[in-house]
């Protein structure tokens, strides 16, 4: 054979590849988001099989048996994961994959994004997320950071004193938290990477409930100035600090919607509800939701990051986690539980629940309530934020 007709065959060869590469793109399987998908899981074992089974389950799939399943996940992880997607009914591949580089957790976690990425195209993948959160151990309370699933924690502050409301800088690896270090309560810059960290804000009274706008451009906080707790925002480098409310009612947990104009927050006269104001002005406005699993106390929301729902939570003790639209309207409960704060997919909720009188992080998918814990840290963990 010619080193012509080699360089051809190759050439064609190449061809052929990415030709399959392409078909193997378009082929995409969508379900409703409340449709609970059964699926296989075969070939695994140990680390992969279990990252597999924990993934799907979170991203509203049902693990069975492939004689009751509509999807078939199989493959291997021995020394590096591969997988395939089949369905069963068709016996029609929707891809086989092989995945290099990084640990088997890592890999088992990009072959789960890959199965969600073709039933559920709409979701963006959250398998190697991070969140941070507060870990409260004995007297003091410190902020600690994870996987999305709770695997790899650790502790990244050391204030020995009382720590609460991280928040993350979008695209940074670095949070805002309020510590009680030097006595008062102040909102902290803290850079993971480093470790370096500086007051955020320089402001008389008490500073609280940083929040970060979506692009990374301004921060939200609670500032008690003057007696009452008040709703401002500032540009990221703490400059060009506006008030944005100035009653007398306590104001709490500010969120914002992804136009970077408008704030979800709580607040308190009696009953505590949810309002919502633009920082380019108007006044705050009531958020009008109701429904008949809404009740007690409205605290805690969160605005998801398409826009479409605010999570947030009711009651006043015990506590459960409710959606309703950003909009306000028909609002439900789906779970016991508190702090809850939607993932980058806006399906998938983080949130603390009460596991025998000891506060854990637990994983919600909105659609079909499934619940996953992930908690690590032998602390109590609670007021997770997840990094986007």
């Amino acid at each position: 054979m010619t080193k012509r007709h080699v360089f051809t065959i190759a050439v064609a060869a190449a061809m052929l590849c990415g030709f399959a590469r392409q078909l193997e793109a378009k082929i995409i399987v969508s379900k409703d988001a409340d449709y609970v998908v059964p699926v296989a899981i075969t070939g695994f074992s140990g680390e992969a099989s279990s990252i597999l089974k924990f993934d799907l389950y979170v991203l509203g799939f049902n693990i069975v048996d492939p004689s009751q399943a509509e999807f078939e996940v199989s493959g291997s992880g021995n020394g590096r994961v591969e997988g395939r997607l089949t369905v069963l009914a068709t016996k029609e591949n929707l891809f086989a994959r092989a995945y290099n580089g990084g640990s088997t957790r890592s890999q088992a976690h990009a072959l789960a994004d890959d199965v969600v990425k073709q039933i559920r195209p709409e979701l963006p993948p959250i398998f190697h997320g991070k969140v941070a959160y507060r870990v409260r151990q004995g007297g003091n309370a410190e902020v600690g950071v994870a996987d999305f699933d709770g695997h790899n924690a650790t502790i990244v502050t050391h204030d020995n004193s009382l720590v609460a409301y991280p928040a993350w800088l979008p695209g940074k690896f670095a949070v805002l938290y309020c510590s009680w270090k030097n006595s008062g309560t102040q909102i902290f810059e803290h850079d993971l990477s480093t470790g370096s960290r500086r007051i955020f804000i320089h402001s008389p009274g008490s500073s609280y409930s940083p929040a970060v706008s979506p692009d990374g451009k301004k921060v939200a906080m609670v500032l008690d100035r003057n007696g009452t707790p008040n709703l401002y925002a500032a540009d990221i480098d703490g400059g060009n600090l506006k008030q944005l409310t100035f009653g007398k009612d306590d104001v709490s947990g500010p969120s914002w919607a992804p136009n970077n104009q408008d704030i979800v927050f709580a607040t308190r006269s009696g009953r505590a509800s949810l309002t919502k104001v633009n920082i380019n002005g108007g006044g705050p406005q009531k958020l009008r939701v109701g429904g008949a699993e809404v009740y007690g106390n409205l605290t805690q929301p969160n605005w998801s990051p398409d826009g479409k729902w605010i999570v947030f939570t009711c009651g006043s003790g015990p506590f459960s986690i409710c959606v309703a639209p950003s909009s306000g309207g028909e609002a439900k409960a789906l779970v016991s539980g508190e702090d809850p704060c939607w993932a980058p997919n806006s399906r998938t909720v983080i949130f603390t629940r009460d596991i025998n009188h000891k506060h854990v992080l637990s994983l919600l998918d909105v659609p079909t309530k499934h619940v996953k814990d992930c908690t690590q840290n032998s602390g109590e963990c609670s007021q997770p934020a997840w990094a986007r």
